[in-house]
């Protein structure tokens, strides 16, 4: 697959949104609810563009830019968690896309958590992508952002991305693309997605996930740490934890190729 288009949409909140689909390979493939692809901090949807063309087919494929990121407007303002996973449903009524299967890298697994319990009849199923329990409290590099100032220097973006070590080869031009998405980003946006993220209550702890869930962690994930995910898996009734060998936390970004396998199994085990 790769993507058909990039489109935009206003939200009810006023912010307009800017998404990418991919329509199905095969015109005969079987019709499943959408794959809803949710990037991570700092990324785009951009970040999935390895994974877009393993994907198994007979599912369309749609991934957001959330707020404040990539080609999505950047207001001062809205990034709760709350909020932001109230837009990502926003974006499924305006698409008029009943429910997703989501698939959430990093912290947008913690956002993917956040709509499984807020919107349980929107989700069919949910691949945790070294996604966190909890990202509550101020993170050692938050004074680093809090000093952001505009333009963000690209030297600092490639720096930022030293704090999450990669055990695997990752192709430049992709890393290159994601020193471009932070440099879209303003440095007060920067903040104000980190705060949204860390002063949010766990979604775990406000409710409970039904929707069948794959939790995908790296081994030698740094930031967050094999205690973290036993304790999302149990919080998540009859999910499923998979941990890959010699991976870090950038698990998106360096093993693309058996997330998909994953989560062609995880499709085929729900149908």
């Amino acid at each position: 697959m790769t993507w058909d288009a990039v489109h935009t949409v206003r939200l009810p909140s006023g912010v307009s949104l800017a998404y990418r689909t991919s329509a199905p390979s095969s015109a005969d493939a079987p019709t499943r609810a959408p794959l809803l692809l949710l990037h991570a901090w700092a990324e785009s949807s951009r970040s999935f563009g390895r994974l877009l063309p393993l994907l198994p087919a007979g599912a369309p494929v749609l991934a957001p830019d959330l707020p404040g990121h990539g080609a999505s407007d950047k207001p001062r303002a809205g990034y709760a968690l709350a909020q932001v996973s109230d837009d990502v449903v926003a974006l499924l009524d305006a698409l008029d896309v009943p429910s997703a299967l989501l698939v959430g890298s990093s912290s947008g697994g913690y956002v993917a958590q956040q709509v499984a319990v807020d919107h349980p009849d929107r989700v069919d199923g949910l691949v945790l992508v070294g996604a966190p329990r909890s990202l509550h409290g101020r993170p050692p590099f938050a004074d680093d952002v809090d000093a952001l100032r505009d333009p963000v220097d690209p030297a600092w973006v490639r720096a930022s991305l030293d704090w999450f070590p990669r055990h695997v080869h990752v192709p430049e031009e992709y890393i290159e693309d994601r020193v471009r998405d932070g440099t879209a980003m303003p440095a007060a946006v920067w903040a104000a997605t980190l705060a949204g993220l860390s002063e949010a209550r766990p979604p775990t702890e406000t409710g409970v996930i039904r929707a069948p869930a794959l939790i995908i962690r790296g081994s030698r994930d740094q930031l967050v740490l094999r205690q973290e995910h036993d304790a999302l898996a149990a919080a998540i009734p009859g999910s499923r934890l998979v941990a890959y060998a010699d991976t870090g936390h950038l698990v998106l970004w360096e093993r693309p190729e058996r997330i998909a396998a994953d989560i062609a199994r995880f499709l085929a085990d729900l149908s």
